[in-house]
């Protein structure tokens, strides 16, 4: 496959084992599974990060909801070092687009990563914003997009379309809910898709025999319905 996974986590012992797959190209994070990881002081862990990985791609997100707040923290964020990724939402809680900022961080030379994406007209927002010549990613929750009963791959293939005014940004597919989704991502072109370490630890069933696949799930029934004792 040419699409580029990135490993989508706070645990840091995790994120070590995965940086260390040659596979695993980047690696992304936010606020909410830094939480659920237990994280508390957010900049000590990300600068933890960044003094293990400094030779693939690290996004991590601002988390205010004030645009000039959200300015300030990104150009902190983005001091941390070359291989950074600044998270921008598309836009704060209140819904006011993030665009202008996303502009102005852009003519900086401020590589971000716009998250949070779920329609076309934002994509188009987003990219329309961005710098020809600066690395970014347009994160599109391409999973949640499924989520609602819509078919996320037209919008994905129409994203691509549209990148193609920012030749140096990338088509992250966001938020996969199983391995198919990776296939999916590949064969359309997508760029990147971000994946949790439960679907990279499915990596080594593409292609898998659905024969070998069908015998492994009797003698699983098998196997745990001995480990219960049942009896009849």
């Amino acid at each position: 496959m040419k699409i580029k996974i990135f490993a989508d986590g706070a645990d840091k012992s995790t994120m070590l084992e995965m940086y260390q797959r040659d596979y695993i190209k980047g690696l992304t994070t936010n606020p909410t599974l830094m939480r659920k990881a237990g994280i508390t002081d957010y900049r000590a862990f990300c600068k933890d990060i960044l003094a293990h990985i400094k030779d693939k791609p690290l996004s991590f997100e601002v988390f205010s909801d004030e645009i000039i707040e959200i300015e300030r923290q990104a150009l902190e964020i983005a001091g941390w070092g070359e291989n950074v990724y600044v998270k921008i939402p598309v836009t704060n809680t209140k819904g006011e687009s993030c665009c202008g900022l996303i502009s102005k961080l852009a003519r900086q030379k401020i590589k971000v990563n716009v998250t949070a994406i779920m329609s076309l007209e934002q994509v188009w927002n987003v990219v329309s914003n961005l710098q020809p010549d600066v690395p970014s990613y347009v994160s599109v929750f391409a999973g949640r997009v499924a989520d609602t009963g819509r078919d996320p791959i037209p919008m994905m293939s129409a994203a691509l379309e549209m990148l193609k005014i920012a030749p140096a940004s990338e088509l992250i597919w966001a938020s996969p809910r199983e391995l198919l989704n990776v296939v999916q991502a590949d064969l359309i072109g997508c760029h990147i898709i971000t994946v949790t370490n439960d679907i990279i630890n499915k990596m080594s069933l593409l292609g898998y025999n659905l024969d070998s696949y069908s015998l492994d799930t009797v003698k699983m029934f098998y196997r745990d319905a001995v480990a219960a004792g049942f009896k009849l």
